[in-house]
């Protein structure tokens, strides 16, 4: 293959190539990849309807809830369709400039996805821990500036990501052996050491990860904590049930991310198939179990949504 012309990246393009050594089986898995989606964008979509209309909803935990909807909506639009198109219909051919804002999203809003998981754990500790001064601790204003400053981390980190690759000259092939524009499988295309971009982006992902991962661990250790205090065996057992399933959602999250994060720098041996499959996980799984963990399983959702359906109906 000849090599690219380094001198304009932005009018070269790349070729996915899904999940190696499993693309007999594209079309079959993007049946359960479609169906997730589906369920994301309706669950998601649903959530931030009911909480909009529905005054009584504009408590500090529906609010993050909806930040963490709108999130899951940028994340999963921004790969799912283009992975569809990948799995059914063959389309490999991806321009370098659209890669990199993929990549962007991507990175960005996992790392806001992250951020408003801590959020929500954050009210869970201080709505059971503290409940006489929930609404005082966490104003709406508060709960704004909160968001801003999630979002503006998430932007701010992870901004320099397609920065760092749009300068790189590629010279190498122009296959990228992933299902959608991850950014240590654009680096390798390059053809000079990009070990200290590499660096920066893996510390960036394991610092904000690990950090978040910690404080949500310590909230929900108070939180138990404080449940296992309740004097009604019954009031124990449906907060355990609640905290429960919150925690199985943020376990798939940062598992999977992790998974992902820390095979490229320790993982040589994992097939290429088994990382990139988890690692569509952590975008795909996430958003489409919020819905149903924190909006399904919550009461005041599940009943605005009953009575809106009944509404309708009637």
């Amino acid at each position: 293959m000849p090599p690219v012309n380094m001198s304009r990246p932005s009018s070269m393009s790349f070729l996915l190539l899904g999940i190696p050594g499993l693309e007999h089986l594209h079309v079959w898995i993007g049946i359960p990849f479609c169906s997730m989606y589906v369920v994301a964008v309706v669950g998601n979509v649903t959530i931030l309807a009911v909480v909009r209309a529905e005054r009584s909803l504009h408590e500090p935990m529906f609010l993050f809830l909806c930040m963490l909807s709108i999130t899951d909506l940028v994340l999963s639009t921004s790969t799912l369709p283009r992975m569809l198109c990948l799995f059914w219909f063959g389309a490999r051919d991806i321009a370098f400039d659209a890669c990199l804002t993929q990549m962007f999203f991507i990175h960005s809003f996992t790392a806001m996805e992250s951020g408003f998981f801590l959020a929500m754990a954050i009210d869970r500790y201080v709505a059971i821990c503290d409940p006489l001064h929930h609404t005082t601790i966490l104003t709406h204003s508060r709960i704004i500036v909160i968001g801003i400053i999630v979002v503006i981390r998430g932007v701010a980190f992870f901004t320099p990501h397609p920065i760092l690759l749009k300068q790189l000259p590629y010279c190498r092939s122009r296959i990228i052996a992933h299902t959608y524009c991850e950014f240590m499988a654009v680096a390798k295309l390059a053809c000079m050491d990009t070990g200290s971009t590499n660096r920066y982006s893996l510390s960036v992902a394991s610092i904000i990860g690990s950090c978040d991962a910690i404080l949500i661990a310590v909230s929900y250790a108070f939180i138990l904590r404080s449940v296992f205090r309740l004097p009604s065996r019954e009031a124990s057992f449906k907060a355990l049930g609640t905290c429960g399933s919150h925690v199985c959602v943020i376990l798939v999250f940062y598992s999977t991310a992790g998974f992902s994060i820390f095979t490229h720098r320790f993982g040589k041996n994992v097939p290429a198939h088994i990382h990139i499959f988890i690692a569509n996980m952590y975008l795909l799984v996430p958003p489409f179990l919020n819905p149903i963990v924190y909006g399904v399983r919550t009461k005041k959702i599940r009943e605005n949504v009953f009575r809106a359906l009944q509404f309708k109906v009637a």
